[in-house]
């Protein structure tokens, strides 16, 4: 795992904790290179009635499995504005974060959790 020395997790008003930023980080960035725990979609019925359900991401090039994500990466909450991306790496099972834009000391550190930055698909929780 590779994380930038600056994130932190403290309360967030988005969810119950959110990733933070201490320093100022320049747009491009890498945040975090998060290592995977790569399941079946078999899996998925499962992980769905635990407490897991809000923290797995589905997973594969043709999305037939799901994974759990370690480090913070798990814990970035949504925005439909975010400041950050997640890019999945199906061959090193690893989901790395980058900044979209230059992220200021004490901002939250957000994603777009459709996976496109841009998008506005309706997501299984309300946004705040």
């Amino acid at each position: 795992m590779q994380i930038h020395p600056g994130l932190y997790i403290a309360s967030s008003d988005l969810g119950d904790r959110g990733v933070f930023s201490a320093t100022i980080i320049p747009e491009g960035a890498p945040l975090e290179i998060c290592p995977v725990l790569v399941l079946p979609g078999t899996d998925q019925a499962k992980l769905d009635q635990t407490l897991l359900h809000d923290y797995y991401f589905i997973w594969g090039a043709d999305d037939s499995q799901c994974a759990l994500v370690l480090g913070y990466g798990s814990l970035y909450n949504h925005s439909y504005q975010p400041n950050a991306e997640y890019r999945p790496d199906f061959e090193g099972n690893t989901l790395d974060f980058y900044a979209l834009r230059e992220i200021q000391p004490g901002e939250e550190i957000t994603v777009n959790y459709s996976g496109d930055p841009d998008g506005f698909r309706k997501m299984w929780f309300e946004v705040k």
